[in-house]
């Protein structure tokens, strides 16, 4: 499928463009969902993956030669994308994963996002690549990325950074950027603290008021952790500074005196899924009457391992404001404000409210079920504010209630983090137990 032309962009352009996703390191802050898989490889929205969204992104935007780099729990994402993503023999592309490994240059694991690319360097010939897009392989958005090209392009620019506009709270844990008025980027500082370092980092609300962007409050660029570079820029700032080890901290800040580094300003919804947290507040969101991410969109369909699945059988079920995936089967129960994934089970007299169930791996029948407890949400059980990952098993008349007053501990098969019960996959959950 060849891409529609966009305004500024040579309709070929994008076959000069290698993209290169970044796996991500050991997640520790979304464990125990990295607990056995990688960060991209967590379940997104009841039937993807974090690494799914910039994968179709790539291929919506014309980008048919990918990489992902991973490092740590990587033989589920292996999996994923190898089951997912298939190109014909014509169209020249592909999705390759480059693992860490021990060459005679390096023994080490990566060290930072920028290493991680050093060090896979010499495997990136073969995207004969004009311009390298490096992408973040655990945040929700949708872009397309020819707009960044026709920036990167239209300045002559070495490096363009992809922003977006924040107030002055959230500012404090993104790199934040400073611009002259042609969108050169004049200073960037990583996670600034204190009004002294943020005041000078103010944007006019003019700025956002001549790229068509209401404001709302929001004073200061910040970085979205997507780059666009020049190949050769790329490759030459690497290959001399092997200090750099990260994009954030070291790459864009300290090339800004000598490379042409400019913004590319975004303004739709993005989030960054780095805490147990915000990847529950997201579903949370996405399951409401007024999702920040539609996945109806027809011609920017999300891609996903496909699945030959039944539909979901419903026998009286009560169901508000939420998301029930293929595969389901679902007995006299109520269901609000949650997302129930792929091949769910949940039983008669069951009540799941602002929840996450993430499903089955398989389709679990009475044939091949093993144990007296089989998965998914059992009779009479409650689930509130609460995660359950794949293939959990939960009793007869359990009680899981999180809230914000629940301090974090580790129990039997859950965790408690930041308020959200969290069942972890594979775990049995026996009749009548009550966390919360």
């Amino acid at each position: 499928m060849k891409s529609a032309a966009t305004p500024g962009v040579p309709s070929d352009a994008m076959d000069n463009v290698g993209a290169i996703v970044l796996g991500g390191g050991r997640g520790t802050r979304l464990y125990p969902l990295t607990a056995l898989r990688a960060k991209p490889a967590v379940p997104l929205l009841g039937r993807y993956r974090l690494v799914d969204i910039p994968l179709s992104q790539c291929i919506h935007s014309g980008i048919k030669r990918i990489v992902v780099l991973t490092q740590f729990n990587s033989a589920s994402l292996h999996r994923h994308i190898q089951d997912s993503y298939h190109f014909d023999n014509f169209s020249k592309g592909f999705v390759e994963i480059l693992p860490a490994e021990q060459t005679h240059e390096s023994g080490d694991w990566y060290q930072g996002t920028a290493d991680a690319v050093r060090q896979q360097l010499r495997e990136l010939d073969h995207l004969r690549a004009k311009h390298y897009l490096i992408l973040s392989g655990d945040q929700l958005y949708r872009m397309d990325y020819r707009t960044l090209l026709r920036t990167h392009l239209g300045n002559d620019a070495d490096i363009t950074v992809a922003c977006l506009p924040v107030d002055r709270k959230a500012a404090r844990g993104f790199g934040i950027m400073k611009t002259y008025k042609n969108g050169r980027i004049k200073q960037f500082v990583e996670k600034p603290v204190g009004k002294a370092e943020l005041d000078p980092l103010r944007i006019p609300e003019g700025v956002f008021a001549e790229q068509k962007i209401e404001a709302k409050g929001r004073e200061f660029l910040a970085s979205m952790g997507v780059y666009l570079f020049k190949a050769e820029v790329l490759e030459e700032i690497l290959s001399a500074q092997e200090d750099w080890i990260d994009f954030g901290k070291h790459v864009i800040p300290y090339s800004l005196r000598k490379r042409r580094v400019f913004a590319h300003l975004f303004s739709g919804f993005w989030e960054d899924i780095g805490t147990v947290r915000s990847y529950y507040e997201v579903h949370m969101a996405n399951a409401g009457p007024k999702p920040p991410f539609y996945l109806f969109e027809a011609d920017w369909i999300v891609y996903t391992h496909p699945r030959y699945l039944p539909g979901s059988r419903f026998a009286d079920v009560r169901i508000k404001d939420s998301i029930i995936c293929e595969g389901s089967r679902i007995f006299k129960s109520s269901i609000t404000n949650s997302v129930v994934g792929i091949r769910s089970i949940v039983r008669e007299g069951a009540t799941i409210e602002r929840s996450i169930i993430m499903g089955a791996d398989y389709l679990e029948t009475a044939s091949n079920r093993s144990g007296p407890i089989g998965i998914g949400i059992g009779e009479g059980s409650k689930v509130s504010e609460a995660i359950i990952d794949k293939n959990a098993r939960i009793g007869r008349n359990v009680v899981l209630r999180g809230s914000r007053k629940l301090k974090d501990c580790d129990g039997d098969g859950y965790t408690v983090r930041d308020g959200l019960i969290v069942v972890l996959k594979n775990a049995v959950i026996p009749d009548g137990t009550r966390v919360g």
